[in-house]
């Protein structure tokens, strides 16, 4: 296959392409071109157009290039270059290789693959310095800011570690067979850029899956400008687990040292071997460290959804089956902010400090939902959902919603005591709901998120709108208030019931509770309040309203649940309509 190698003046600087006989290229700096060398400011947008006519390339200078193309030295507006020739646009060198000349599809004299069992036995040569140069590998892959930088500092750690080495690259093997030099880096970068042998890389890569040894015998010591992939003796490609997204390693090449005995083989060689041994060792460390950092990003993106016991469950490999959506039985926080709308119009010359405020409010409520062990399922502008029971099944599910629907309540009310606290005008409302749903990883083929499906999901949002009608900040439906009436500690919360509603969208009846924190926290209602408040409910649903206009007439001015039922109540002169049925009835949401 004939090939078109690019380098410019630094190592990450290399590409290389393919190219067919007859078909016409262009090179350029622009992504446009067919052949595009982005790191150049001298090359034009599109400057030269090439074609390889009978063994040959053809190449032509464009009007519109500013610069000429240099071949032998001399600018010239086109010019015709064999195989091994070169040419130069701008400050980058450009080489044509013709494939039938080219090492990487010559069989080599020797291969050798290493097994585990033989690397062991293998025993190192200069251990000192190996291991002063292995104790700045953590350093090398800490402070590599992206993989150029990683492969750049790689490649360099490789060239310090392995003295015999000529030259040193990271590359990777794709699906299709083809093999892409990520950097490279030579001792002398004036001999112009490595290419690898893909014979060699596709042995280690992917045919042996382990490191491989090739020797192609002694270069001619008396080439003084030895041919690009023909200068080598020898090459040996060691991979690395979890290097890039393909299948990728490390290649070494070098010549024959000074103490090679004439008539021995190469890879009989001690030092060799123990380079070999040494790129394994370094090949290892990278993939450990690689492989920890992935699953700690991994680990850091889940955090915003699980609470620690969940991450704990999922493993060390994050076995993510686990979040495979199944049907269950969930308990759902629906939190949404108060007056956000009208907050966004009145602060639209301010839109980044609102949006760090509300941020802020979301901090809340995710706090709270994680730290009594449920999963955050979605954000919807300024509203945010949480659930329990799922990916694992729950006793307490419905308690530790309740528990992080006052959580974030107590945050609230702290943040409006504040006068200049960013949240201090900040109000929410809290819809709870128990029951089934599909909860786990939903969305399409090309994006997916945790998160809870199902009529149950419906209703806590439901709740969380009557929250503004019923002047309630909490309210739940009746399976989460039986928990919270035989379960939760009065220390913790207490509930009353509020009325039977039905709700916007729905077809059934819901029987409607407010979740209250404990007198301690909330004294301006004692117990006496609520037994008096819910025999006034009482009254109201059997239609009673004249008893229940004095129960509920009696509750404290600070309370505006009153307000609600009292209204209705007032609305229709103290009397229930004669077609009252318990029901109040909701037109919108």
């Amino acid at each position: 296959m004939h090939e078109l190698v690019a380098w410019g003046t630094q190592p990450d600087q290399s590409l290389r392409w393919s190219l067919a006989e007859g078909r016409e290229e262009s090179i350029g700096r622009d992504a446009a071109a067919s052949l595009s060398v982005p790191w150049d400011a001298r090359i034009s947008r599109r400057h030269v157009t090439l074609s390889l006519q009978n063994q040959a390339l053809e190449i032509q200078r464009l009007p519109q290039a500013r610069h000429p193309i240099y071949y032998d030295g001399l600018p010239v507006d086109a010019c015709r270059v064999e195989a091994d020739g070169r040419f130069v646009l701008g400050t980058t060198t450009f080489q044509f290789l013709r494939g039938t000349e080219d090492q990487q599809a010559q069989r080599p004299l020797e291969e050798r693959a290493f097994s585990p069992q033989q690397l062991h036995r293998i025993r190192y040569q200069d251990p000192e310095q190996r291991i002063a140069v292995l104790t700045h590998l953590p350093e090398v892959i800490a402070g590599a800011r992206n993989d150029v930088e990683l492969f750049e500092r790689l490649a360099h750690l490789l060239l310090s570690g392995v003295a015999h080495a000529e030259a040193v690259s990271i590359v990777s093997c794709l699906d299709d067979g083809s093999v892409v030099t990520r950097h490279w880096e030579r001792r002398r970068q004036t001999e112009g850029a490595l290419q690898p042998s893909r014979r060699l890389v596709t042995a280690a890569l992917k045919s042996q899956q382990t490191s491989v040894l090739h020797v192609w015998g002694v270069a001619d010591q008396g080439d003084t400008e030895p041919t690009l992939g023909q200068e080598f003796d020898w090459a040996f490609c060691t991979p690395v687990p979890d290097l890039a997204d393909e299948i990728s390693g490390l290649y070494v090449a070098g010549q024959m040292s000074a103490t090679y005995v004439t008539g021995a083989t190469l890879t009989e060689s001690a030092e060799l071997e123990s380079d070999v041994k040494f790129t394994e060792l370094v090949a290892e460390i990278i993939s450990a460290v690689l492989k920890a950092r992935r699953l700690e990003r991994q680990r850091a993106g889940l955090r915003q959804f699980f609470a620690p016991p969940i991450l704990s469950a999922l493993g060390d490999e994050l076995d993510t089956t686990l979040l495979e959506p199944c049907e269950c039985d969930v308990t759902i926080l629906f939190c949404d902010l108060r007056g956000f709308s009208q907050r966004m119009e009145h602060e639209a010359h301010n839109l980044i400090g609102l949006l760090e405020r509300v941020s802020g409010a979301l901090g809340v409520m995710t706090h709270q939902i994680l730290k009594f062990g449920g999963v955050t399922g979605d954000f919807q502008g300024d509203a945010a959902l949480g659930f329990w029971g799922w990916p694992f099944p729950s006793e307490n599910a419905i308690l530790d919603a309740c528990r992080a629907a006052l959580g974030i309540r107590a945050a609230f009310q702290k943040a409006a005591a504040q006068k200049d606290h960013p949240l201090a005008d900040f109000t929410m409302g809290i819809g709870l709901a128990h029951g089934r749903a599909v909860a786990g990883k939903i969305g399409t083929s090309e994006q997916v998120k945790v998160t809870v499906f199902g009529p149950v999901v419906n209703l806590a949002h439901r709740l969380e709108g009557l929250t503004k009608l019923m002047r309630a900040p909490i309210l739940m439906d009746e399976a989460v208030a039986q928990v919270v009436r035989d379960r939760l500690s009065s220390h913790e919360g207490r509930s009353r019931r509020l009325a039977r509603v039905l709700p916007y969208g729905l077809e059934t009846p819901v029987v409607v509770s407010e979740l209250l924190p404990s007198v301690l926290e909330f004294p301006d209602l004692t117990d006496a309040h609520l037994s008096a408040f819910e025999e006034g409910v009482e009254a109201f649903l059997q239609g009673h309203w004249e008893h229940a206009y004095r129960n509920l007439h009696a509750m404290p001015s600070t309370d505006r649940v009153q307000d609600f039922l009292l209204a209705q109540i007032m609305q229709a002169n103290r009397k229930a309509p004669a077609t009252w049925d318990g029901i109040l009835r909701f037109p919108g949401k």
